[in-house]
């Protein structure tokens, strides 16, 4: 199948509006595979190993705006690049109101001198040009949100040296999720705002905890994603402290919360220290397999899931113990839905594999698994036989592709493929809500799923699936109503990614709680 590559030069549109527009062509007739995506080193090298990159793409430069399309003719090509054009040229502008009249700012002075006011910068540009913005918002007295990946590290660790000297907050790069002051950034919920504060080196960690905290009846002060190489010995875990301390001289939040991978030894040692000069109640949780094994004293609580977490902060808040149950309901309500869901599962049925679009959800999904089931592997991924849990927003599942966050439609491969496996006993899923991501998660699965039953059905076997929705009522998506949706569905929806995963291992073991 031909693939054509059409450049725009200096032409630059941030990812999510580029992933949107990938799954939005992919639906054209006669359309195969499409990317849309800047034309730096890195992204020149993913097209390449995807098999999406021409000769006129190899030539193109950062600021360039690469369209690979993978189509029937070149007639369909063009047709979808007149497409693109039309969708990239009917953006909404961005204007603001300034002493000069009404106008759309083309650089970040410009911005600040018609928003004198503003105190955070929000950059979603190319990895290797987000520094250079990032550098000129703190010098002009900003906090900084740095949606980009693709950040060296060395980038990263100069623009919170300098924060830190500044006195600012630089969360990420490669940060997706906050909520500054009650309002929404990247990937965030509808959450009520509330007591308690939360920073995290995650994304989709951050939005379970705060989505967990809404369900609890509580609500949350600010919920800042310091991205996720920020606990690394070479970062220094330097804007999580700083974000910890500024929770703790906000007068409106009581307890404190902090989310991450397993922090690098010396940033280990200095957060027990600051966790016992916080002043206030200070919750902490670890995500990935060996997490329980990083020492953390002080005045920390450890909590051993992202869900435990929420609870611990809503309990603190209420001056109570926390109390970590894994479950919500009874020993007898989860031992029926374990024989129920096994009930029409061969015994050659007993592999877990987990498809996740969250990649802090996909860790702790499989650091629970590993610890109840003696083969889960310690690493995500893998193929071939056994239990596994893929993150499918990783690059190497996006190259062409949009985040599964906004499209469904390599997960909905995924499931197909596995439920051709005759080993195949639970699919395990999570679906993520929030501003910004697919508007009907639950409908793109659906589906999918139903089809992986008719495939197991045919060859006289029986479908487990399992899922959690990260999400709230108030969210575009509405919890509630995914949550029938994919229950109509056939679906066993828990109340949480870690009750999801424990049911899992109960019914690929078929053991009762």
């Amino acid at each position: 199948m031909p693939t054509w590559n059409f450049v725009r030069a200096s032409t630059y549109h941030d990812s999510v509006t580029l992933m949107r527009l990938s799954r939005d062509l992919e639906a054209l007739p006669g359309v195969r595979a499409v990317a849309a995506m800047m034309g730096t080193d890195a992204n020149r090298a993913l097209l390449g190993e995807a098999g999406l990159l021409t000769a006129e793409g190899k030539a193109a430069k950062a600021s360039d705006l690469i369209v690979a399309v993978t189509a029937d003719s070149a007639e369909v090509a063009e047709a979808a690049l007149a497409t693109t054009d039309a969708a990239l040229a009917s953006r909404r502008v961005v204007a603001v109101a300034g002493a000069g009249g009404t106008r759309r700012p083309r650089t970040l002075t410009s911005a600040v001198t018609a928003l004198p006011d503003a105190t955070l910068a929000l950059v979603s540009v190319p990895g290797p040009y987000a520094g250079a913005e990032a550098r000129k918002a703190l010098e002009a007295g900003l906090d900084v949100m740095i949606f980009s990946d693709n950040v060296p590290l060395a980038t990263e660790i100069e623009l919170k040296r300098l924060a830190v000297e500044r006195g600012r907050l630089v969360m990420g790069p490669d940060c997706g999720t906050a909520i500054v002051n009650g309002v929404p950034l990247g990937f965030a919920n509808a959450v009520p705002r509330g007591r308690i504060g939360i920073a995290a080196a995650s994304g989709t960690g951050l939005q379970e905890v705060a989505c967990q905290v809404a369900a609890a009846g509580e609500g949350v002060s600010h919920a800042i994603g310091v991205g996720g190489r920020d606990l690394s010995d070479e970062v220094g875990g330097v804007m999580l402290m700083r974000a910890l301390l500024a929770l703790a001289g906000d007068e409106a939040t009581s307890v404190v919360c902090a989310v991450g991978k397993p922090p690098g030894p010396s940033v280990a040692r200095r957060l027990v220290e600051l966790g016992a000069s916080l002043g206030k109640p200070c919750v902490l949780h670890l995500t990935g397999v060996g997490a329980g094994s990083t020492m953390m004293g002080g005045r920390w609580h450890r909590a051993a899931t992202l869900e435990d977490a929420a609870q611990a902060a809503v309990a603190l808040a209420r001056g109570r113990a926390p109390e970590p149950a894994d479950f919500s309901a009874s020993p007898a309500e989860i031992a029926r839905v374990v024989a129920g869901a096994a009930a029409n599962l061969g015994p050659e049925q007993r592999f877990v594999r987990g498809l996740y679009s969250g990649g802090t959800l996909a860790w702790e999904a499989l650091a629970l698994l590993h610890a109840s089931i003696g083969d889960v592997p310690a690493e995500l991924g893998g193929t071939g036989p056994g239990h596994r849990v893929v993150d499918l927003g990783e690059d190497a599942f996006t190259v062409g592709r949009p985040h599964p966050m906004l499209d469904g439609r390599t997960r909905r491969e995924w499931i197909e493929r596995e439920a051709r496996d005759p080993s195949l006993a639970i699919l395990l899923l999570d679906v993520v809500l929030g501003f910004g991501a697919h508007p009907d998660p639950a409908g793109e699965l659906l589906p999918a799923i139903s089809a992986a039953r008719a495939v197991a059905r045919s060859a006289g076997r029986g479908l487990v699936v399992i899922a959690s929705v990260c999400g709230t009522d108030g969210d575009p998506q509405d919890r509630g109503h995914q949550k029938a949706r994919l229950e109509a569905g056939g679906v066993i929806v828990m109340p949480s990614n870690a009750q999801a995963a424990r049911l899992a291992a109960l019914v690929a073991e078929r053991r009762t709680p």
